[in-house]
């Protein structure tokens, strides 16, 4: 396990710039999010989804110097960690591109990198952001990858990442 304690720091850093909005779910939550009983079939599969989950960590800003410390901390990170490219979508609008840890078969990954850069005229919550971080890691299956994106409210296009 030192791996994921070492993949998990190297970002930590993030969270404590004031530029940063930062979103942390441990494993703890995880395990607390699949306790909930539910009988909605949908529910019951992100319920079964999320106890292999160990750590999912966003962070975003607006600030065009730490957007470029996020991109070179995450380059040096990929080469390091030898991580895999997934796949990259590329727009007028924005950048999205998807690294992976491989898993235990071609379906799951141990850990999966978003990095979204170049975004315009987005507000949330009245909060403009130009680029995300997103770090999950755990026992990830990609089939499933859109039914997390969809109950947690993450970026959509996590969930084209595991159609691919």
């Amino acid at each position: 396990m030192p791996v994921f304690g070492f993949s998990q720091s190297i970002f930590d850093r993030f969270e404590a710039m004031d530029d940063v909005t930062t979103v942390v779910v441990n494993q703890n939550m995880f395990k607390l999010f699949s306790r909930i009983q539910a009988d909605d079939p949908e529910a019951v599969a992100f319920m079964d989804m999320v106890k292999s989950l160990k750590n999912l960590k966003v962070f975003t800003t607006e600030d065009k110097d730490i957007s470029e410390e996020m991109r070179s901390t995450m380059d040096g990170y990929i080469k390091k960690e030898d991580l895999e490219e997934l796949m990259r979508v590329k727009d007028k609008e924005s950048n999205v591109k998807f690294y992976i840890r491989p898993g235990k078969d071609a379906d799951h990954v141990s850990e999966l990198l978003m990095f979204v850069s170049g975004i315009k005229d987005v507000d949330v919550n009245g909060r403009k952001f130009e680029t995300v971080l997103l770090s999950l890691t755990g026992d990830i299956d990609l089939n499933k990858i859109s039914l997390l994106t969809q109950k947690m409210n993450l970026p959509s296009e996590l969930g084209e990442a595991g159609g691919k």
